[in-house]
C-alpha cells in the first residue's frame, strides 16, 4: 500500500488502476513493468535511493561542523587554557551556533576531552617507517608539530593542566600514546631490533614520561624551539640501552628528518 501511495505521489494516478487517463500513460506503464522486473530488493533501492543520497551531504556538513568546532576550541584552549576558554569565545572562533556545539559536544568538558584525545591523529598519519625507527619518527614529528599544530598543542596543554584543577584526571591521552608506542616496540622486537630482556611496555611508558617532561622544560626555556634537538639527545641516551648495535648504527633521530616529514 505504501509503495502504491509513493507511486501516485511521484508519477500521478495510473489509468489502469483508476480507470482514468493518466498524464503519462505510456511512461507509467513502462516504469511499472521495469519496477516489477527488478524484484523487491531493487524496488526498495529505487524508491529510497534518493533519500539515502540526500542524507550524505548532511552527514558531511555535520562532520565539517564538528571538525570546525574541534579546531576552534583547540585554538582557544591553546591561547587561554581551560579556565579562560569560554563557550562564547569558542563559538565566535568557530562561527557556529550554541545549538551546533551542544549537538556534537555535551559540555565544555566534553569538548576539552575531545581535543586531548585527538593528539595521536595529528602525528600517526605522518609516520611511515617501521620498527624502532617508526617510534623515533613519531617523537620527531611530535617535536615539530608541537610548534605548529594548535590541536596538538592544546591537547598537551589541557592534559598538563589537569594537575592544577579539581576532579578526576583523564589519563586517556597518555595511555593512547603508550599503547601506540608499545605496538611499535613489539614490532621492533619481532624484527630482532631490541636487545634481549627489553620490555616494550616499560620502554613505551618511559618514552611517554620523558617526552612529557621534556616538552614542558623546552616550553619554558625556548618556547619549544629547541624541542627537536632535545628529542635527538633523548634517543642518543635511550638507544644504547634498548637496541642492538646494527639498529643503533642505522637509526636516525636528527631534527632534519623530523622536519622533512612535516605536512
Amino acid at each position: 500500500m505504501f509503495l502504491l501511495f509513493y507511486w501516485v505521489k511521484r508519477f500521478g494516478r495510473p489509468g489502469f488502476l483508476w480507470g482514468k487517463q493518466s498524464a503519462y500513460p505510456a511512461q507509467l506503464g513502462k516504469n511499472a513493468l521495469n519496477l516489477a522486473a527488478t524484484g523487491p530488493g531493487n524496488i526498495r533501492s529505487i524508491l529510497f535511493g534518493k533519500v539515502k543520497g540526500m542524507a550524505q551531504p548532511k552527514q558531511e556538513r555535520a562532520e565539517q561542523t564538528r571538525r570546525a568546532l574541534l579546531h576552534a576550541a583547540a585554538e582557544v584552549f591553546d591561547e587561554y587554557g581551560y579556565a579562560g576558554a569560554s563557550i562564547t569565545r569558542i563559538l565566535r572562533r568557530a562561527g557556529v551556533t550554541a545549538g551546533a556545539l551542544y549537538f556534537h559536544f555535551g559540555s565544555k568538558e566534553d569538548l576539552a576531552k575531545a581535543v586531548m584525545n585527538s593528539q595521536p591523529e595529528t602525528l600517526v598519519p605522518l609516520v611511515a617507517a617501521g620498527g624502532l625507527q617508526r617510534l623515533i619518527d613519531l617523537t620527531l614529528v611530535w617535536s615539530w608539530q608541537l610548534q605548529r599544530d594548535p590541536l596538538l598543542r592544546a591537547g598537551v596543554r589541557l592534559t598538563n593542566e589537569q594537575t592544577s584543577t579539581e576532579g578526576p584526571a583523564n589519563a586517556d591521552p597518555y595511555e593512547k600514546f603508550r599503547a601506540i608506542m608499545t605496538g611499535y616496540l613489539e614490532e621492533a622486537q619481532e624484527d630482532g631490533e631490541l636487545q634481549p630482556g627489553v620490555d616494550p611496555a616499560v620502554v613505551a611508558e618511559f618514552v611517554v614520561a620523558a617526552c612529557t617532561g621534556m616538552q614542558m622544560y623546552s616550553n619554558v626555556v625556548s618556547g619549544r624551539r629547541d624541542l627537536p634537538e632535545r628529542t635527538q639527545q633523548m634517543w642518543n641516551l635511550i638507544l644504547p640501552g634498548i637496541a642492538v648495535p646494527s639498529v643503533i648504527t642505522r637509526a636516525e633521530a636528527t631534527p632534519a628528518r623530523g622536519a622533512a616529514m612535516m605536512p
